[in-house]
């Protein structure tokens, strides 16, 4: 029996997609996916591209620009930073931090978890999600995830740092 309990979700207040403005070092995010993608264009010096994923006000788009990062180099990407935590791991973290820390109505969503695992029922994310989708009976069990949930992971440790629970 699987006593473990999760809080699935694709889209939505835990998304990096939704509208969720916070502010690190004097600059103004509009969602997660913006810093995200901002950042990793930062870290391989694309600056032409950061400044493109900053005018954008559509996480698809800020995705895609994050998609042409010139220079981009997966090793670097996913070394760790960390105990074996990917620098995108950190950068993920540092944007959800301050998301929720900001915005007090998505903090209290974040905290109505507590006691679960936040899982990114992506069925097209390997990595950040589990492979899976939120209606696919599968996804009940870690053992069958296809993929990592990064995210979901990242989410339960901010909710863990930022509420105590």
């Amino acid at each position: 029996m699987n006593s473990e309990q999760f809080t699935f979700f694709w889209n939505g207040p835990f998304s990096q997609w939704y509208p969720s403005p916070f502010e690190i070092d004097g600059r103004l995010f509009i969602n997660d996916e913006q810093f995200m993608m901002y950042s990793k264009a930062l870290l391989f010096k694309d600056e032409d591209i950061a400044y493109k994923i900053m005018k954008s006000t559509n996480p698809k788009e800020q995705k895609a620009l994050g998609r042409k990062v010139k220079n981009f180099n997966i090793e670097t990407w996913s070394a760790p930073v960390g105990p074996k935590l990917p620098i995108a791991w950190s950068i993920v973290r540092k944007g959800s931090w301050n998301k929720f820390s900001q915005n007090p109505d998505l903090l209290e969503m974040l905290a109505d978890t507590a006691g679960t695992t936040l899982v990114e029922a992506s069925p097209y994310d390997k990595i950040w999600g589990i492979g899976l989708s939120e209606w696919d009976s599968a996804r009940l069990t870690r053992k069958n995830w296809l993929g990592t949930n990064w995210l979901g992971e990242i989410l339960t440790d901010v909710r863990l740092d930022l509420c105590g629970k």
